[in-house]
């Protein structure tokens, strides 16, 4: 009799042992499944950490990218009718923007609406008289609405900007924008990706493929400054926005409505003068 109760208790023992392990490996949280997803853990944590520690914050973005960010003048001399006499008098025509960096050398880059026909154009770099020099336009792109400029850069340190892999670029990514609005020269204004893919028209009439739109405040003097992306690297050149609305000098201002020339089509166009991407 005691033996058939020892024999009936280790059955029993058993059973619950094999309905246990059967209980454990059907349940989500079983130990088997458990070790698997921390196994996978750390390298979804390690990516994670990886994008967070290659974004920067916004006084990083302007600190680093900041000084590679110039103030462009451009001054057309011309005439027009006097509206008293039949005669002509001097007229001049200035216009600001903005301009990046490109290379040690004294390359710059702009949009071409920016310096077009100009007589002369100087450079402002980090808001110093001693750093204002005369600029040469030594390429024009009309239908690109991109222009490159060179500057004597004897005496100078400048800071050269990297141009990103703009295709890289998705709605939603934050953006940066450093330009001389209304001049106020190196202003920084932050936004996102609004939309990939837009289209608008050059000067010439020309459409222009690959456009990023942004929400990134842009204005008047902003046209030529860098669309930057959280690593500081420039993903387009900013050059129009959309508005309904004009300022007191006849100027449409942002409505949150900007548009970037990507920096795939920039390091094509680029890619005549020797400038590395």
């Amino acid at each position: 009799m005691a033996r058939q109760k020892r024999i009936s208790l280790l059955f029993s023992v058993l059973g619950g042992l094999i309905a246990a392990f059967i209980v454990m490996a059907a349940h989500p949280f079983g130990s088997t499944r458990s070790r698997t997803v921390i196994e996978r853990s750390p390298g979804t944590t390690a990516f994670a950490s990886n994008v967070a520690g290659s974004a920067l914050s916004a006084n990083q973005i302007y600190a680093k990218d900041a000084h590679g960010v110039v103030s462009i003048r451009a001054t057309t001399a011309g005439s027009e009718r006097s509206p008293f006499s039949e005669e002509s008098q001097a007229a001049t025509k200035v216009d600001t923007g903005s301009g990046i960096v490109l290379n040690s050398e004294g390359l710059i880059v702009t949009n071409d609406h920016v310096v077009s026909g100009a007589t002369t154009v100087t450079v402002s770099l980090d808001g110093e008289e001693g750093r204002t020099r005369k600029a040469t336009v030594v390429g024009e792109n009309p239908s690109l609405d991109l222009a490159v400029l060179r500057i004597d850069a004897s005496g100078l340190t400048l800071n050269p900007l990297k141009l990103a892999d703009s295709s890289t670029a998705q709605v939603g990514d934050v953006t940066y924008a450093i330009g001389n609005p209304y001049g106020l020269d190196w202003t920084l204004t932050t936004g996102i990706v609004s939309a990939l893919n837009r289209q608008i028209k050059a000067p010439d009439g020309s459409a222009i493929d690959h456009v990023l739109q942004t929400d990134a405040a842009l204005n008047p003097g902003n046209s030529g400054g860098p669309l930057i992306d959280s690593t500081g690297e420039v993903i387009g050149i900013n050059s129009q926005i959309a508005s309904a609305s004009s300022s007191a000098t006849g100027q449409a201002g942002s409505s949150g409505v900007g548009f970037a020339i990507s920096s795939d089509t920039v390091k094509s166009y680029l890619s005549h003068f020797g400038v590395a991407s």
